[in-house]
């Protein structure tokens, strides 16, 4: 078993890292709630229409814009925020890495 010390982190490799995961991540909220935000738009137009036609039209309509909007606004504002908090996290640890020491792992080899 061989013991290896991590001193410093790529700032950016983590970043990125964590950007990547948070879109992931948040793809798997935000498309549903999209559609969930679609679907009852829809839904609460089809009651309202029997009132004005109108109304009925600015419901649907911007239920589907702003179902559409969440779809591609969340995944794009969780990304840019792990982003910066993966470099934050990174340079952190890389000032706390030269003051305390760093992070030891232990490994093997395997053939």
């Amino acid at each position: 078993m061989n013991k290896l010390k991590i001193k410093k982190l790529g700032v950016l490799s983590v970043a990125k890292m964590y950007a990547v995961m948070a879109f992931i991540i948040s793809l798997l909220i935000a498309i549903p709630y999209g559609l969930f935000i679609i679907i009852f738009s829809l839904i609460g137009a089809a009651g309202a229409s029997g009132q004005s036609s109108e109304g009925a039209l600015a419901l649907g309509g911007g239920g589907i814009v702003m179902g559409i909007v969440v779809m591609i606004a969340i995944p794009i504002m969780y990304t840019v925020i792990a982003f910066i908090g993966g470099a934050l996290g990174a340079v952190i640890y890389n000032i706390l890495a030269g003051i305390v020491g760093g992070i030891e792992i232990e490994v093997e080899n395997v053939a």
